[in-house]
């Protein structure tokens, strides 16, 4: 979202310091929200500028720039469950991840961590006797 003109801030603050009024009064007249209205007024007493600050980037994970390792980690531990990744993380890198961080990690790669259930193993033994 495009952030309002550093002109429309000042009228706005203006209109507060000019007339006798509440914030609120200000704010339904320029059609914003009261807490932009208290921002506004906030830097203009903090930094006496009134420009927007400059958009938030994205957030990367603790895992961001790590495929390769992560790929040699799952090649060759195939059958680790999730905590024993996070475990091996920690050993290897020094560095704790959740298990929910991990999973995201792992499946933005598409590497696949299901395991073999015991009941397909077992099915398999039923054959072979009979």
């Amino acid at each position: 979202m495009k952030s309002y003109s550093i002109e429309f801030r000042e009228k706005i603050v203006k209109a507060y310091f000019q007339g006798n009024t509440s914030i609120r009064k200000v704010a339904a007249r320029f059609s914003v929200a009261k807490s932009f209205v208290q921002k506004l007024l906030s830097l203009h007493k903090c930094q006496g500028s009134l420009e927007p600050k400059k958009p938030g980037g994205v957030m990367k994970g603790a895992l961001y720039g790590a495929e390769v390792q992560l790929q040699a980690m799952v090649e060759r531990y195939p059958d680790a469950t999730l905590l024993e990744y996070c475990e091996y993380w920690a050993e290897n890198h020094h560095q704790w991840v959740s298990k929910s961080a991990m999973c995201r990690a792992l499946k933005k790669q598409k590497l696949t961590v299901k395991k073999k259930h015991c009941a397909v193993t077992r099915g398999k033994e039923k054959e072979s006797e009979t």
